[in-house]
């Protein structure tokens, strides 16, 4: 097909439709702008890279105009040169986003992920990235990013599962490590059945306990921030992924609603969000 920008790729995905919040009310203003600028940029790519129909080549041919916009060498991008801007107008580097495109030119060209470490190694370029930059624009000290990469990990790790049927049948991608799937008998065609076999739900429940280590993790990371309101933002997430991980423990998401609804969300946000108020001023 022929692909005049990346807008043709265009999901009408808006940050509204993320599993986990995106520059939410919890974060300041002032740093909500640059925030959404990166959430675009990394939108418009991620759209491009999951298009199910388009070449790979096209594919990795609007993201490499993405990359040289983002650098200066050209224009042709307007979410490239929106965040080119936001981080200049910060003085923050373009790595992150630079980063991120690494992981969406991985998801034209790969479809299968060996070992859990190559799936992590996949999330330090996809998931990684986002959490340094929202934590560099509030100014946070770099000594936070270990417990923030375990954090954005986890995020994709449980993204990645839930919607693991949904990526087989619609791009023929496989996130869930072969390794894994092996070890418990399973195979990727049991990803396009209705339900899960047993084999498949055993590599999903160990999915999910990984999920939950990595959560553990991080889950001193918000008490490390100094910013109150992002600290309060950073304790909902934790909390509606620990709820979500929860959930691929018991329920089956090639069958079953895993995604919270919109009110379980709130109501989760609201009781996380209170947990952390109170441990902060205990």
């Amino acid at each position: 097909m022929s692909v005049a920008s990346v807008h043709d790729f265009a999901s009408g995905k808006g940050h509204h439709d993320e599993n986990f919040p995106v520059a939410s009310r919890l974060v300041s203003a002032r740093h909500r702008a640059p925030i959404m600028a990166f959430y675009r940029f990394a939108r418009a790519a991620d759209d491009v890279a999951d298009h199910p129909h388009a070449a790979p080549e096209a594919k990795l041919a609007l993201l490499a105009a993405m990359r040289t916009t983002l650098t200066g060498q050209a224009e042709t991008n307007p979410e490239a040169v929106a965040l080119r801007a936001a981080c200049a107008e910060r003085g923050l580097s373009v790595a992150h986003g630079l980063d991120l495109l690494t992981a969406f030119e991985r998801d034209c060209t790969v479809k299968r992920y060996d070992t859990w470490e190559d799936l992590i190694d996949y999330c330090r370029f996809s998931a990684m990235p986002v959490g340094r930059f929202v934590l560099d624009v509030h100014g946070e000290s770099r000594e936070t990013w270990a417990a923030s990469d375990a954090l954005c990990a986890a995020l994709q790790v449980i993204n990645h599962t839930q919607d693991c049927a949904k990526d087989f049948r619609a791009l023929d991608r496989v996130y869930l490590p072969l390794d894994i799937l092996a070890a418990h008998g399973a195979r990727i065609e049991d990803l396009g059945g209705p339900a899960a076999l047993p084999a498949l739900r055993a590599a999903i429940v160990e999915m999910a306990e990984r999920s939950l280590a990595l959560l553990d993790q991080s889950s001193g990371f918000a008490k490390t921030i100094r910013d109150r309101r992002l600290a309060t933002e950073v304790a909902v997430i934790h909390g509606l992924a620990k709820d979500l991980t929860k959930r691929l423990l018991a329920r089956d998401p090639l069958s079953e609603r895993v995604h919270h609804g919109k009110l379980q969300a709130l109501l989760l946000a609201a009781a996380a969000a209170a947990r952390h108020t109170l441990a902060r001023r205990g």
